[in-house]
């Protein structure tokens, strides 16, 4: 048996976002197909994919439960391809270890748990590291790069690992801007000054927002862009899209959107936006930000949010925003998260 599956632990807001995006297989396609060299998935169907739990553990290290894996079948057969992908806002020079350990703990999931091909052999892995940081990557990229020089009879000996970098910041703008593709339009967005983002990305979203039949993937792109608005947040609240639910005025949301990418003046590497505005104000504007993603969030996954879980939400701060939007992603329940409050029943106290 066999398939392909994406990793990605991300404990920023935006990362949030991404992690919201990367739980669709037509984003996880769009990764793989139009910003790596690889073409095994180009053709492959969206029904071919599956999502599977990556709840593995070894002797010493806890389960991954923040990461988004899939399988996906090719053909008459399953092939586990394993994508994994590690969002980073900075460099991590021991990624290509870290990669290492994430595969070894896979494989021995998949021993543990008899999905192995007929033949008993482990299957191939495309780990895949996307970074959105500034800074240049500087971290090998073949475990090799790590390690001492070996002896010479001993060096056939030595582990090997690479891994593929996507860079965001530095894909190559002409052949972003010809991509229509989704994931691309949105890279554009968060890449593109203010004026790019106002006269050419903003109309094509709302193009695909008119055209777009999956409400989850138009809810989890909402998400995404609230949660960029927020890193850029200053004197007063950007997030004005409070329920996700309610997509009629899509394209008035998009204006709104617009006006505040060219208020905040999104630039590439996102420092002059943030850099605006007093201090205090950003704060204020961080806060309304985070409450707004995850009220956004927890509208996807359960619908309807209890009122006293919003005076929760409105009342709490940051740190607590901050473990609530964590918790939220794998948490299977609304009580999970917040106890009685969300409890669906009425006349609830605090």
């Amino acid at each position: 048996m066999q398939g392909r599956s994406l990793q990605c632990a991300m404990p920023a807001t935006h990362d949030l976002g991404y992690r919201l995006l990367f739980a669709h297989p037509e984003l996880v396609r769009e990764l793989v197909t139009d910003f790596t060299s690889f073409t095994l998935l180009n053709d492959v169907a969206l029904s071919a994919f599956e999502r599977v739990n990556p709840a593995y553990v070894s002797d010493h290290l806890s389960a991954r439960q923040d990461d988004i894996v899939w399988r996906v079948r090719l053909g008459d057969e399953f092939l586990y391809v394993y994508i994994l992908i590690e969002c980073q806002s900075g460099v991590d020079r021991w990624m290509a270890l870290r990669m290492q350990t994430y595969i070894g703990l896979l494989y021995q999931d998949l021993v543990k748990g008899h999905e192995l091909s007929p033949g008993l052999l482990l299957p191939p892995v495309l780990p895949l590291v996307f970074y959105n940081g500034v800074p240049n990557w500087s971290a090998s990229m073949d475990l090799s790069g790590l390690l001492m020089q070996a002896p010479d009879e001993l060096a056939a000996l030595q582990p090997s690992q690479r891994y593929v970098l996507i860079d965001q910041q530095r894909l190559d703008k002409t052949a972003l801007e010809a991509n229509a593709s989704l994931l691309a339009l949105l890279f554009r967005l968060e890449l593109s000054a203010a004026p790019d983002v106002l006269y050419e990305v903003m109309p094509a979203l709302t193009t695909w927002f008119a055209a777009a039949p999956q409400a989850n993937l138009r809810r989890s792109v909402q998400v995404w862009i609230n949660a960029l608005l927020a890193r850029g947040a200053s004197e007063r609240a950007l997030l004005v899209v409070g329920n996700v639910e309610e997509d009629a005025d899509m394209k008035g949301k998009l204006d709104i959107w617009a006006e505040e990418f060219e208020e905040i003046g999104f630039q590439k590497g996102s420092a002059e936006g943030m850099a605006k505005g007093k201090a205090e104000g950003k704060a204020e504007g961080q806060l309304a930000a985070l409450r707004g993603v995850l009220g956004s969030l927890l509208r996807i996954k359960f619908g309807d949010v209890p009122e006293l879980v919003m005076k929760r939400i409105d009342q709490a701060p940051e740190a607590e925003l901050h473990r609530w939007i964590e918790h939220s992603v794998n948490a299977p329940t609304l009580p999970a998260i917040f106890g009685r409050d969300a409890a669906p029943t009425q006349g609830q106290s605090g």
